[in-house]
Order: C-alpha cells, then sequence, then structure tokens
C-alpha cells in the first residue's frame, strides 16, 4: 500500500510541474487540463483524480511556487549574518528566478485573477513573505526594517516584470 500512496504522491506533483509549465508558457486561462495531462503523460481524467476543478489545479500550483520561495528564504533567515541577510535574500531570490522561471511567470498570471481564492492565496503568500522578512530585518537590528522590507518587495515585483519582459535593464543597478 506504502508504494501506491507514494506513487499518487509523485503523480500529483507531476501534474502540478506540468500545470506550472502549461499555465506559465501558454497562460491560466488558454491552458485545459487537456494539455496539462498530455504535459504530464497521463490521461485527463487522471487529473481529476487528484483535482476537481482547472481553479483546484492552478491553486495547488501556487501553494507549490510560495512554498519553495518562503522555505528559500527561511533558510537564509536561518544562517545568515545580519550583516549579509539582506544581500543573501536578494541571492536567494535570484535563484528562485532563474531556476523556477515558470513559477514566477504564473504567480504573476494570478494576480490578475479575480477569482477570491487565488487572491486568498496570493494575499497570504505575499503577507508570509513580508512578516518574514521584516522580522528578519528587525531581528538584525535594522532602523528602517519597515522601509527596507517594502523595497525589498518592490524590487522583487520589478525583478518578476523584467522576467516576464525579458527586459534584464531593469534589474541593473
Amino acid at each position: 500500500m506504502a508504494k501506491m500512496e507514494s506513487t499518487s504522491v509523485n503523480r500529483k506533483a507531476d501534474i502540478i510541474s506540468a500545470a506550472i509549465e502549461v499555465f506559465a508558457e501558454i497562460g491560466y486561462f488558454r491552458a485545459t487540463t487537456a494539455q496539462v495531462a498530455e504535459r504530464a503523460q497521463i490521461s485527463q481524467p487522471y487529473v481529476f483524480r487528484f483535482f476537481s476543478t482547472k481553479e483546484a489545479l492552478l491553486l495547488a500550483a501556487l501553494e507549490v511556487s510560495w512554498t519553495r520561495m518562503l522555505e528559500s528564504f527561511r533558510q537564509v533567515v536561518r544562517t545568515a549574518t545580519s550583516e549579509r541577510l539582506e544581500k543573501e535574500l536578494i541571492i536567494a531570490y535570484e535563484e528562485i528566478l532563474n531556476s523556477y522561471h515558470n513559477e514566477t511567470l504564473l504567480q504573476m498570471q494570478a494576480h490578475t485573477i479575480r477569482e477570491e481564492q487565488i487572491r486568498e492565496v496570493m494575499r497570504n503568500g505575499y503577507a508570509e513573505v513580508r512578516k518574514m522578512v521584516r522580522d528578519a530585518f528587525q531581528a538584525a537590528g535594522f532602523q528602517d526594517a519597515e522601509e527596507r522590507t517594502m523595497l525589498f518587495l518592490a524590487r522583487g515585483v520589478l525583478c518578476n516584470i523584467s522576467l516576464a519582459l525579458e527586459m534584464p535593464e531593469l534589474k541593473e543597478k
């Protein structure tokens, strides 16, 4: 039975990964669960075994992307010195942008989707990142922790736009 559960977990992860790719490449609204199934090399009904709707699949994909980002930032907060904290958070985010390009594009699309559940996932993700960064900056003794947190978030959004539009000059200092 454990083997079957492991396979199901792996297939669910495969479906989410395929959804991230398909949604990022052609857009959530244009994408179909049939295209996700094809990318995951499974049947469309098998997608619905795990996700009752395309929106449920998008929610799962967004949760994966926020979890990855938060875990990356948590690692930095646990290990970085006060002097290196901000720089290490920036490096961690750049690594996410480089390694998980499609997740960034997916999150950017989610900003424009008006369904309340999607908006809630996005609000929660940003709120968690904001709190984690602000708390870390405060613990590190930054006098302007709130302002630096807002600048960190604003620069992150600008990096996302730079990535989506293929305009690296937006990130130049």
